[in-house]
């Protein structure tokens, strides 16, 4: 919720600027009020009109409007309520005299000025979560390419090659997850049918979690997971304690038969230790859906290992990205009118 500060600061706008619906522009122009404003720079190639339209449909009696230009930006976000898209610049939000939420279209807000929205009493949320099905997924797909060499046999059949080869199974495997948010939940929940046990890395491991055991982020407590680790799947933020987690004192730890999937952020593994051990055989392989640096370099050494399985930061597109953003975006605008805590809230106005 809004502070005092920021209250009385509107109560003087809407007397001065606002009347019948319609906010007065610094150029003495009058714009009409929305409810949701949505910015015209889209998101891993996805339409901004179709993020507009599933808002229509999940709010008929709301005013959505979608700006296509720069002009229209600046027009509308004058009179808009919330605010929606990857990012706002801060000559938008010194426009913006109606603002109450900023709904960014990522996960990440690192790129998003929280700190001059929270200093006029705007809350930011971010799309966290929308993601988690579909990156579980990819990761559980690598496993089990590995698991079973599936890409030995992709091999084989590029070659025109009809030649037995030996696999093996996942079942019995033990997989670590680094990170227990959305996305390490939502692959835990999927790995239940395989018969895997699981290990879960948190930072407060006395709240518990899905997996079989939950240790915490200490030196002993990780390394004694990555010593039984058969796939480490890194689904935690990067942060300054996460940066570099996986160096070359993790590797070493780990069995030569595992396999790393980063489907996180590139700077949680040191890749300078990554290939030593790919090159030294010290783990079986990699799957990498992001790297650092990244982009990864045409001629970076990584492309040039069989058992790296690199994609270029895919994991987390879906169909349903604007579907579940907008749910998110739906439910919030009820939680504004009631005063309730907002989903995905990443930071909150400030108070005074």
């Amino acid at each position: 919720m809004a502070s005092a500060g920021t209250t009385a600061y509107r109560h003087h706008y809407y007397h001065r600027r606002h009347r019948y619906g319609r906010t007065m522009t610094d150029t003495g122009t009058e714009t009409d009020d929305c409810d949701v404003l949505v910015l015209r720079h889209g998101t891993e190639g996805l339409s901004m009109a179709s993020y507009a339209q599933e808002l229509r449909e999940r709010l008929p009696d709301r005013d959505v409007r979608l700006a296509r230009t720069p002009g229209e930006e600046r027009d509308l976000v004058t009179g808009a309520r919330v605010v929606t898209g990857r990012d706002i610049d801060e000559s938008l939000i010194e426009r913006a005299e109606r603002l109450e939420l900023f709904a960014c279209t990522f996960a990440g807000t690192d790129h998003v000025p929280t700190d001059a929205l929270a200093e006029r009493g705007v809350a930011v949320t971010n799309a966290g979560g929308i993601h988690a099905p579909g990156i579980a997924e990819g990761a559980i797909g690598q496993m089990l390419t590995f698991a079973r060499r599936l890409d030995e046999g992709w091999r084989r059949k590029e070659n025109h090659e009809w030649r037995h080869f030996q696999s093996g199974e996942f079942m019995d495997s033990t997989v670590t997850v680094v990170g227990l948010g959305s996305i390490g939940q939502a692959l835990v929940e999927r790995l239940e049918g395989f018969g895997v046990e699981t290990i879960g890395v948190r930072y407060t491991p006395s709240k518990g979690g899905p997996t079989d055991e939950v240790v915490g982020f200490e030196t002993e407590a990780i390394h004694g997971a990555l010593a039984r680790t058969d796939y480490l799947v890194l689904a935690c933020p990067l942060t300054e304690e996460t940066r570099g987690l996986i160096d070359a004192e993790a590797f070493a730890t780990l069995p030569p038969e595992a396999v790393l999937v980063n489907v996180a952020r590139g700077g949680i593994v040191d890749t300078e230790a990554l290939l030593a051990a790919v090159a030294d055989n010290g783990i079986r392989g990699a799957a990498l859906d992001v790297t650092d640096p990244e982009p990864l370099p045409p001629d970076h050494p990584l492309w040039n290992f069989e058992n790296v399985l690199i994609t270029p930061h895919t994991g987390g597109h879906t169909p349903e990205h604007w579907p579940r953003l907008a749910d998110i975006l739906a439910g919030n605008l009820d939680r504004l009118d009631a005063g309730e805590p907002l989903e995905n809230l990443v930071r909150a106005p400030d108070s005074g």
